[in-house]
């Protein structure tokens, strides 16, 4: 009663306070917003069959929200755990896809990336995308058609991202989620060409295109280079609807048609992933050259101080050179030369570490030459042959082992 009268007062003062023409424009305000909610309650009524058809042949959406969660689990535990998002060390320990890592034998990277984000923003935005759209595609399709697209466009994309960016970290739920569209456009196309109660309404699609626009931008604009990436997940969400939503105005998926599609998505991402196998992982080797030549130098300096002091003679001091730097310098040289399936991107890396070994050792040589034979001129061309050595060398040592400044 209190409130009632409370208004009553307001609404009086509001009237005493405006003009008739002001009177008026907040009438047709009124007017148009009643209009609005009579229209859109007319719209909801308009869908009510879509829905309770939805909700009769799936009553719970399962995948959806657990992919969401596990996407917000894993984010919260990048933010609170050691290392920055910006260090790809952190993302490959979460579940990052790497090349050296995941065709070595942790194949599950494949799905594990499309759960970690490398920042707020992408995860939202994924959210966004996946959420309304989930709700929606989970009820008409099934949970088990929807995770089985999910997977197997995460997983493809995942494999083309291996094949052009094998040593970047790659991460995010975006190429799974065009997927998920992919499903819903196959989908869409079938319920149209057989109708039913289950065929999604103009209404629902205007509905999801707000989030669906945001996701999509977003997505492409700073895709860079991972753009057929995002294009293989599409395809692969679209490649699963067409195969198994032909009866989708009828019924959800059967299990015999899902477990054809699994069978032959696993035999496409095997065949794909076989010739990746055994991607090198030049990190240890490059680590293992900046090792050496630590090492070496240092060995050999501290022998020259010793022969500044008259404790060893140059005889003593070549023979360093030629039983000790020498040979580790080869060994290294023949380590190197081992690696096999070098990430393209590596690769100038592996020639500048190998083209620093060579020259260092033939440095040493002449330096060993040198001292054995008092022979100035030789000392020089070793000088000079060591400043090339180094600027190889230099090559190697500013440069992230995964092939980033």
């Amino acid at each position: 009663m209190v409130l009632i009268l409370f208004l009553c007062v307001a609404l009086y003062f509001a009237y005493r306070a405006t003009t008739a023409d002001e009177r008026a424009q907040w009438v047709r305000y009124v007017r148009a917003a009643v209009r609005e909610a009579r229209q859109r309650r007319a719209d909801g009524r308009s869908q009510e069959p879509f829905r309770e058809a939805l909700r009769a042949r799936t009553p719970w959406t399962i995948v959806t929200p657990v992919l969401v969660a596990l996407y917000a689990i894993v984010f919260s535990c990048l933010l609170v755990g050691s290392g920055s998002l910006s260090d790809p060390e952190t993302l490959i320990r979460w579940g990052g896809n790497f090349g050296p890592r995941t065709t070595n034998g942790e194949w599950w990277r494949l799905v594990a990336t499309t759960f970690v984000h490398a920042g707020a923003l992408h995860l939202l935005v994924n959210i966004a995308g996946l959420f309304q759209l989930g709700l929606v595609l989970e009820r008409l399709v099934g949970p088990a058609a929807f995770a089985l697209t999910y997977v197997a466009s995460g997983v493809c994309a995942s494999l083309v991202s291996l094949a052009l960016h094998p040593v970047t970290a790659g991460t995010g739920a975006s190429a799974a989620i065009f997927g998920l569209y992919g499903l819903l456009l196959a989908s869409f196309i079938w319920s149209i060409r057989h109708r039913s109660t289950v065929t999604i309404p103009l209404k629902t699609l205007k509905r999801l295109a707000p989030a669906a626009a945001v996701f999509i931008v977003y997505t492409f604009v700073t895709a860079g280079p991972d753009r057929p990436v995002y294009l293989t997940g599409l395809l692969a969400g679209l490649a699963c609807g067409t195969v198994t939503t032909r009866a989708v105005a009828e019924r959800k998926p059967r299990m015999r048609v899902l477990a054809s599609s699994l069978a032959a998505f696993i035999a496409i991402a095997v065949a794909f992933a076989t010739p990746l196998r055994g991607m090198a992982d030049v990190k240890p080797e490059i680590e293992h050259v900046v090792a050496v030549e630590a090492r070496t130098a240092g060995a050999y300096q501290t022998e020259v101080e010793r022969f500044k002091d008259g404790r060893i003679d140059a005889e003593k001091l070549a023979q360093v050179i030629d039983r000790s730097i020498g040979p580790e310098l080869r060994a290294a040289r023949a380590r190197l030369q081992t690696l096999k399936h070098v990430p393209h991107e590596q690769q100038p890396l592996v020639a500048a570490a190998d083209e620093y070994l060579r020259l260092r050792d033939e440095s040493w040589r002449l330096r060993s030459e040198a001292l054995h034979k008092s022979n100035l001129p030789t000392l020089r061309k070793a000088d000079k042959t060591e400043r090339a050595s180094l600027d190889a060398f230099q090559k190697i040592t500013p440069i992230d082992v995964r092939g980033q400044p």
